[in-house]
C-alpha cells in the first residue's frame, strides 16, 4: 500500500383540470411604466420574459428601459436555466441589440443551455458566433461543450471535440487535458480517460493534477488498487503526491467499506505529519457515517475541534447528513442548531438535508417550517431540489393535489421546474389511474417539452398510452402533433 454543483398554470382543481383546454393557458403580460420594477432587475426581466409569449416577447423587451450589461444579462440566463427556448430567445434579441455587445460568459452560459437541450446545431453556431465577434471560444466553452456531450452518453464525441479545439481558434493545453480527464472520470468512463491519459500525457506534461484526477476516477468506480497504481506511477515520475491526492485515497478506501485501510491510512498521514486539513476530515466524518460507524464519526469530528482544525459548513451538513441517514433527525437537528449557535450560516445544502431528513420520517409540517425558516432566517432561497424534496414526498403520500400546489408556488417563486420535477409529478399522476390525472400529466409533458426537456421514451409512451386507455384519444394525437411540428418527439414516435 502506498502510505501516504412560457409557463401554463395548472387549475388547483382536478375536475377543473380534465375540463380545462389542452392548449398552454398564456397570460400575456405588458408592463405598465408606472409600475416600479423590484430592485433585482434580474428577477423582473426573468419575470416578464416567462409571462410573455415568444410572437411578443421581443416587442416587450423593446419597451423596457433595462441598461444591458454582461452581469446582468448572466444572471437572467441563470434564472432561465430550466426554459431553455425563452433562454436562447433572449440571447438572440440582445445578439441584435444597437448598443449591447455579448460577453463571452453569456455564450458560455447559452451553449451550456442549448447543449443541455441536445441542440446541437444551436451549440456549434454559437461557437462560430464567439469567434466572429473575437469573444472565444475559451477552454471553458469546450469544458461545457465535452461535460454535455458525455452527460448525453457521447463520451467518443465529447473526446473528438477536444482533440479538434484548435480547428475552433482554442489550442489544447494541460488545463483543457486535465478538464477532459475530469469529466469523462467524474461521468465514470474512466477506461477511457486512462487510455487518452496514457497517449497524451507526455504531448501535455501530465501534471499531479492529471494524476489525482485519474487516482480520484478509479475511486469513483472503486477500484482503490488502480488509484494506488496511479499514485505510484506518480511518485516513480518525480512528481510528489499532495494532501489533495491522499485525500482522494481516503475517499477511495471509505467508498470501498475498507473501514480499517481508512483509519490506518489516516493514522500514517498523522504520522507523516502532513498538514491535514478540513477536507480531510470531513471525509473521514462523512465515510465513518454513512458506514453507520456514527459514535466513530462524531469521534473525529471533536478530535478535528480539538486539534485546532475548524470545521467548515460542508463538515456540518457532511455530519448533519449521516445523521439523518443512519441515527436520527432529532439528533441532526441538534448539529444544526449548535452549527448556528457558533456562527456559522446553513446553506441551501444544510436545509435540503433536513428538510429531506424531515420528510423521509413523515414530519411534513417541520420541513415546511424548515423551509420558511431557510428563506426568511437565513435568506437563502428554497432551490429547485428543495422543492423536488418536498413535492415528492407529498405525492409518495398520496397528497397530489399539494404536490401541484407546490409546482405553483415553485413559478410563483421564479424557480423553475426542472426534469425531476416533471418526472416526479408525471409518475405520481398515474397512481390513482384517473382520467383527470393523465390529462394533467399529458399538460407536464407538453410543458416539459416547451421547455427544452426531452422525455424518455418510457415516460412518452406511459402518458400518451394512458390517455388513450383513459379515452383522451384527442389529446394524445395533439400531444404528438404538437410536438412532432417542433422537432422534440422521439423518433419512434408517430401518429
Amino acid at each position: 500500500m502506498l502510505k501516504l454543483g412560457t409557463p401554463f398554470h395548472l387549475l388547483h382543481s382536478l375536475k377543473q383540470r380534465f375540463l380545462s383546454s389542452c392548449h398552454s393557458l398564456t397570460t400575456i403580460i405588458q408592463p405598465s411604466p408606472a409600475t416600479p420594477l423590484p430592485v433585482e432587475e434580474d428577477f423582473a426581466v426573468a419575470k416578464l420574459i416567462l409571462e410573455s409569449d415568444t410572437q411578443s416577447l421581443p416587442e416587450t423587451l423593446q419597451r423596457t428601459t433595462f441598461q444591458w450589461n454582461p452581469n446582468l444579462v448572466d444572471k437572467v440566463l441563470k434564472h432561465l436555466w430550466n426554459h431553455g427556448p425563452k433562454a436562447l430567445q433572449f440571447f438572440k434579441y440582445l445578439e441584435r441589440h444597437p448598443t449591447y455587445t455579448h460577453a463571452s460568459s453569456s455564450f458560455d452560459y447559452t451553449i451550456d443551455i442549448a447543449a443541455r437541450m441536445r441542440d446541437y446545431k444551436s451549440v456549434w453556431t454559437l461557437v462560430a458566433r464567439m469567434r466572429a465577434c473575437h469573444v472565444g471560444p475559451s477552454p471553458r466553452t469546450f469544458a461545457i461543450i465535452t461535460e454535455r456531450y458525455v452527460a448525453a452518453g457521447k463520451a467518443d464525441r465529447a473526446v473528438k471535440i477536444f482533440l479538434s479545439m484548435h480547428k475552433h481558434g482554442c489550442r489544447q493545453d494541460l488545463n483543457s487535458f486535465n478538464t477532459i480527464l475530469d469529466v469523462l472520470c467524474k461521468s465514470k468512463r474512466v477506461e477511457m480517460a486512462y487510455n487518452l491519459f496514457k497517449v497524451f500525457r507526455g504531448r501535455f506534461k501530465a501534471d499531479r493534477i492529471s494524476y489525482n484526477i485519474i487516482a480520484n476516477g478509479w475511486c469513483l468506480i472503486k477500484r482503490t488498487p488502480k488509484a494506488l497504481e496511479v499514485m505510484k506511477e506518480m511518485v516513480e515520475r518525480g512528481l510528489s503526491p499532495t494532501l489533495t491526492t491522499y485525500n482522494i485515497l481516503l475517499k477511495g478506501y471509505f467508498r470501498t467499506g475498507q473501514l480499517k485501510e481508512a483509519w490506518d491510512f489516516f493514522s500514517e498521514m498523522k504520522k507523516r505529519k502532513c498538514d491535514i486539513d478540513v477536507v480531510t476530515y470531513t471525509t473521514m466524518v462523512h465515510g465513518f457515517g454513512v458506514s453507520g460507524e456514527i459514535q466513530k464519526a462524531r469521534k473525529v469530528f471533536d478530535q478535528m475541534v480539538r486539534e485546532g482544525v475548524l470545521p467548515s459548513v460542508a463538515t456540518y451538513n457532511a455530519l448533519i447528513q449521516v445523521l439523518c441517514k443512519k441515527d436520527s433527525v432529532d439528533n441532526a437537528i441538534l448539529v444544526f442548531e449548535e452549527m448556528v449557535r457558533k456562527g456559522y450560516v446553513p446553506n441551501s445544502v444544510t436545509y435540503n438535508v433536513i428538510i429531506r431528513g424531515l420528510c423521509h420520517t413523515g414530519d411534513m409540517q417541520r420541513a415546511m417550517e424548515f423551509m420558511v425558516r431557510m428563506e426568511e432566517e437565513d435568506d437563502c432561497q428554497p432551490n429547485v431540489q428543495t422543492y423536488n424534496v418536498i413535492i415528492r414526498y407529498l405525492c409518495d403520500a398520496g397528497e397530489i393535489e399539494k404536490g401541484l400546489d407546490m409546482l405553483e408556488k415553485m413559478r410563483n417563486r421564479s424557480c423553475l421546474p426542472n426534469l425531476d420535477t416533471y418526472n416526479i409529478l408525471i409518475s405520481d399522476l398515474f397512481v390513482r389511474k384517473k382520467s383527470g390525472d393523465l390529462v394533467v400529466a399529458g399538460k407536464l409533458l407538453m410543458e416539459m417539452i416547451d421547455r427544452g426537456f426531452l422525455p424518455r421514451k418510457f415516460t412518452f409512451n406511459r402518458v400518451l398510452n394512458g390517455l388513450l386507455l383513459t379515452g383522451n384519444q384527442d389529446f394524445a394525437k395533439e400531444i404528438l402533433r404538437s410536438q412532432s411540428r417542433c422537432g422534440r418527439i422521439p423518433r419512434h414516435l408517430k401518429i
